[in-house]
């Protein structure tokens, strides 16, 4: 009876299984890092947008409070972006021809407002509201970082869903007086974690905030 495989096929057989096995693998590994990776989660990325705003001038020089220009946040589940009419409220009088501003200027004299592409976008299928969160005392620095820093506004925090369920598990730590929640600096408030902890358990209990219902898929998924 002629012979069907030759002597080498066994080896060549578990040759390519496993090189299947380590490609396999290989792409794993790859999927994970990228999700990990800032070209994923764009972290640390600027938006180019039609003005170059610098919240670093605005907010970390001129002290202006968030919710001048993000009006909305503490009333609706979105910020808000500032209309054409906000920014005139300086530069009417203030660098009136500076070519930088020509679209704002634009603008006014057209009707059409300006397109501000969003840097912290969350996908459509997730629900986000800004005012719970403002209410219950998370300042915009937990989300959207030192905003006073930056020259060019760029993503801080990854928006994953394990990184909103971290937060959502453990509140207390990111919790503080809503009054302050423009406030970009705890430097100080962080100085002294157990009058911080107690702090967040007071608020948890007042709240009535109960860590075991905000993981639930109803809960941003509706």
């Amino acid at each position: 009876m002629p012979q069907i495989f030759t002597a080498t096929a066994d080896t060549r057989l578990r040759a390519v299984l496993l090189l299947l096995a380590l490609l396999l693998v290989a792409a794993v590994l790859f999927a994970g890092g990228y999700m990990q990776s800032s070209y994923a989660t764009l972290v640390g990325w600027v938006q180019d947008q039609p003005v170059p705003f610098s919240h670093q001038h605005h907010v970390g020089g001129l002290g202006i409070d968030c919710r001048y220009c993000h009006s909305t946040v503490e009333v609706s589940e979105h910020a808000g972006l500032p209309a054409t009419e906000v920014c005139m409220t300086c530069h009417s009088q203030l660098w009136t021809g500076a070519p930088m501003l020509a679209p704002i200027r634009r603008s006014l004299a057209t009707g059409e407002p300006i397109r501000w592409q969003r840097v912290a976008r969350l996908p459509d299928y997730v629900y986000f509201d800004h005012s719970i969160h403002i209410a219950r005392g998370v300042p915009c620095v937990e989300c959207h970082g030192r905003v006073d820093q930056m020259p060019l506004m760029k993503r801080a925090e990854p928006f994953q869903m394990g990184w909103c369920l971290d937060c959502h598990r453990n509140p207390a730590p990111h919790l503080k007086p809503p009054e302050q929640i423009t406030r970009m600096d705890w430097t100080e408030w962080e100085k002294d974690p157990e009058a911080h902890r107690l702090y967040g358990a007071l608020m948890m209990k007042a709240y009535g905030i109960e860590p075991s219902t905000l993981d639930d898929c109803s809960m941003c998924h509706r």
